[in-house]
């Protein structure tokens, strides 16, 4: 495997309004320079949480207790709220879920693209029209200057989404977080924007955070896999080997739960719920564990 670029080492957060309830569970995570690493799991699983510890935006609600975000050398956690507003949008990048509440619906396309370009690269007005304008030709958006012009709401979802595309894209970051970017979208226009990101990341070298609860999105776009339930990571492994041969019994049953197209008088396969059972007493395990070496209060 290339270089780390990103480390996450021991991540623990709790819900301060739940009584300090766990809800990231030592996560330990590496993604390696010019890969796209997926985080799979279930809704309220922790995913997102992960991503929002790396931006800085870990609402008030959610207490981090423990762990590293490791950076290239900079611990995210550790910086001043100044030095990680410099890290963000240069370095690191976010590809929002739902364009219609990621974009400005009172501005027009053209200042959100150029904003960044011309607080973090000190580009001229002209200058960073030219290159809001090839931007969206890199994500293969006709009529640039149409759209450029254009507020939100005059473009079809897809094309929301290749701009907050074009936007992650545009200072060339190192890591780009995409935070189940196709989940509003049809499966025709999901295929799209997933070969758009692998493009794109392929194309700059640039390192992938995917966040997704769809396997059948992940194993199209992501290199290695962290499979994640109740915050606490079950099984990390090549995107391949996960498909293929799963060794945790969770993976295992979540891939009997994906549809099969090519099969589909299977039908679908519910995690049993005894699984869902010794899973729940193992996390119940972990908590013990680390109440008694005085988590999450110590």
């Amino acid at each position: 495997m290339s270089a780390a670029r990103l480390v996450i080492d021991a991540l623990t957060a709790v819900s301060v309004r739940d009584g300090n309830r766990f809800i990231l569970r030592n996560v330990s995570l590496k993604v390696a320079i010019g890969e796209v690493h997926g985080i799979v799991g279930e809704s309220g699983a922790g995913k997102s949480t992960i991503a929002k510890a790396i931006l800085g935006i870990i609402p008030s609600q959610v207490k981090l207790t423990g762990g590293r975000i490791d950076f290239e050398g900079l611990d995210l956690l550790s910086l001043s709220s100044t030095a990680l507003r410099a890290v963000l949008g240069r370095d690191i990048a976010l590809i929002a879920q739902d364009p219609s509440t990621a974009l400005n619906p009172a501005r027009r396309i053209e200042a959100q693209l150029t904003d960044g370009l011309r607080l973090k690269r000190g580009l001229s007005a002209s200058e960073a029209r030219l290159r809001a304008g090839a931007l969206l030709e890199e994500v293969q958006i006709r009529d640039p200057m149409r759209v450029l012009h254009s507020y939100p709401h005059q473009l079809s979802g897809g094309m929301r989404q290749r701009v907050l595309i074009a936007a992650a894209f545009a200072l060339q970051p190192k890591l780009v977080i995409a935070d189940e970017p196709t989940t509003a979208l049809d499966v025709t226009v999901q295929k799209q924007i997933l070969k758009l990101i692998r493009s794109l990341q392929e194309r700059h070298g640039t390192s992938v955070l995917f966040v997704s609860h769809d396997l059948g999105v992940v194993a199209k776009i992501c290199d290695h896999v962290s499979v994640l339930y109740m915050g606490k990571v079950m099984e990390q492994a090549t995107t391949a080997e996960l498909l293929t041969a799963p060794r945790h019994p969770y993976t295992q049953a979540l891939l009997r739960a994906n549809p099969r197209y090519d099969a589909p008088e299977t039908g679908l396969q519910p995690i049993p719920p005894g699984l869902i059972a010794a899973l729940r007493a193992e996390i119940a395990a972990f908590d013990a564990r680390m109440a008694a070496r005085g988590y999450p209060d110590g």
